[in-house]
Parts: C-alpha cells; sequence; structure tokens
C-alpha cells in the first residue's frame, strides 16, 4: 500500500514536470530566437544559443516594420472600450434576469445557453453579412461594436455572483427612494468587484488575443491593425521570418506581463474573494 501511494506520488510530480516543459519550451525557444541574427536563425537549431544576447536589431525592426506602436494603440482603444462595455451590458443583463420575474426569463436563460455551444467560426458568414449591409467592416468602431457582443460566460459570472446578494439590499434602498439605477450603480455594482474582475481578465486576455475577426473585419492594416494582426507582417508566401515574429511576440507579453506585476494583488484579491460562497 506503501509502495502504491509512493508510485503514485512519483506518477503525479512527473507529470506536473511534463506539463512545465511543454508549457517553457515555446516560450524559451521564442525568447532564443529573438536574440539570433538571420545567419544564426538560417543555420541553427531552435534551442541553439545565440552568440550575442544584446542583439536587439530583431525587436527594433519588428517595431518599424510591423508598426506595433500604432497596433498597441488601436489594441488599447479595443481593450478599454470592449472590457468596460461588456463589463456594464453583462452585469445589467444579470441583474435584469437574476432580480425580475417575467414571462421568458427562463427562455432568454435558454437561448444564453444554446448560444455558448454554438462554436462562433459557424455564425460568422450570417454576421459577415450582416456587418457588411451596416458598412461596419474595416472600422474600427465596428470591429469594437462587435467585440461588444453579449459574453455569455460573463452573464453566467454576474448571476452567480447575484445570487449571493441577498434582495433585502434592493428593498431596503427602493425604500430609501432609490430607484432600480440607483439600486445597480450605487449598491449593487460595488459589490461585484470579484465578477468585475474575473470578467474583465477573461474578456482582456481573449480580445488582446484576438485574431481572427481583427484580420477578417479589419482588412486595412494600415490604420487598423492590432497586436495580434501586426505580426501578420513577417508571413509571406516565400515563407515566414520567425526572428522578427518571436521578437514581436516578447514585446507583445510584456504589456500584459507588467500589468498582472503590478495589480497582482488585486486580481488575486478580487478572484479569491469571489471563491467563497456566503
Amino acid at each position: 500500500m506503501k509502495a502504491k501511494k509512493i508510485l503514485t506520488g512519483i506518477l503525479k510530480y512527473l507529470i506536473l514536470i511534463f506539463a512545465v516543459f511543454c508549457a517553457l519550451v515555446p516560450l524559451v525557444s521564442c525568447v532564443i530566437t529573438a536574440f539570433k541574427t538571420d545567419a544564426e536563425y538560417q543555420n541553427t537549431s531552435v534551442m541553439t544559443l545565440p552568440e550575442n544576447w544584446f542583439y536587439f536589431d530583431n525587436f527594433r525592426i519588428a517595431w518599424q516594420k510591423a508598426d506595433m506602436g500604432k497596433a498597441f494603440l488601436n489594441t488599447l482603444t479595443v481593450l478599454v472600450c470592449v472590457i468596460s462595455g461588456s463589463i456594464l451590458i453583462s452585469a445589467m443583463l444579470a441583474y435584469v434576469l437574476n432580480r425580475f420575474r417575467f414571462v421568458g426569463n427562463a427562455l432568454i436563460r435558454g437561448l444564453f445557453m444554446i448560444a455558448s455551444l454554438i462554436p462562433g467560426i459557424a455564425s460568422q458568414v450570417t454576421v459577415y453579412q450582416i456587418m457588411n449591409h451596416l458598412h461596419l467592416i474595416n472600422s474600427l468602431g465596428g470591429y469594437i461594436f462587435l467585440m461588444l457582443g453579449t459574453d455569455v460566460i460573463s452573464i453566467y459570472i454576474f448571476l452567480q455572483f447575484f445570487e449571493n446578494l441577498s434582495p433585502s439590499l434592493d428593498e431596503a434602498a427602493i425604500l430609501d427612494g432609490c430607484n432600480y439605477f440607483g439600486v445597480f450603480f450605487r449598491i449593487l455594482l460595488p459589490l461585484l468587484k470579484p465578477a468585475i474582475v474575473t470578467s474583465a481578465i477573461l474578456k482582456g486576455v481573449a480580445t488582446y488575443n484576438e485574431y481572427y475577426m481583427a484580420n477578417l473585419y479589419l482588412q486595412d492594416k494600415n490604420r487598423f491593425q492590432t497586436v495580434s494582426t501586426s505580426l501578420f507582417t513577417f508571413t509571406g508566401p516565400m515563407g515566414s521570418q520567425y526572428q522578427y515574429i518571436c521578437a514581436g511576440v516578447i514585446l507583445t507579453i510584456i504589456p500584459p506581463l507588467l500589468i498582472f506585476l503590478f495589480c497582482q494583488k488585486q486580481i488575486y484579491s478580487g478572484i479569491s474573494s469571489g471563491a467563497v460562497k456566503e
């Protein structure tokens, strides 16, 4: 019995080590490739260390040729609008569905559940036609409008947190003369900080990494490219320049990494405070 426990423990650690290895190898190879000259990249293996770790020309070329300054600015605009709008819309929808009982409430919840099961790629033909008729293709505002679409995951996150907030808070505020908008914005919304943090992280990461719709709907890459589509500059029919792509990938990793390092206390506290059901 004791030997079985030891073998189980060893197996667990081996699985964890293998998972860490699978996660780190792509990142390590990306860092190594980003510091290689063109000759080194052509004549050495992926995991061969570069001769000079202070070779930053790849980063300079990636920044200038891909116009990553404009790409970061466009991405920041999209992130601010999409995260704030998505959180507000999802929270208000969850508030209505949780606090008000009306005909069709269960139907709406069921439709949201069905919508979460439909792959987004399956509806792109119809969505593209709608966006084309509304003249929202090749427009940063149109792309933001599209990304603001109902986030089913965020709705269910807010619904879960509203279940833990007593309706007596609403009743007390209404007795004091507060209307429903005041109840939501003044009383309930400040109490949803854990849900807001969780939703902001999920939506922010998904929006920052989103490539398919950005490439499809923002066709003028000189004006409306985002961080994810800017790296497409170094791909072509004659091959891809991976030393520049890897340098650009590292540049795109730096902003979210800095945000996490400076805001990790708030992120951890926001997520952990919502982990325990009161």
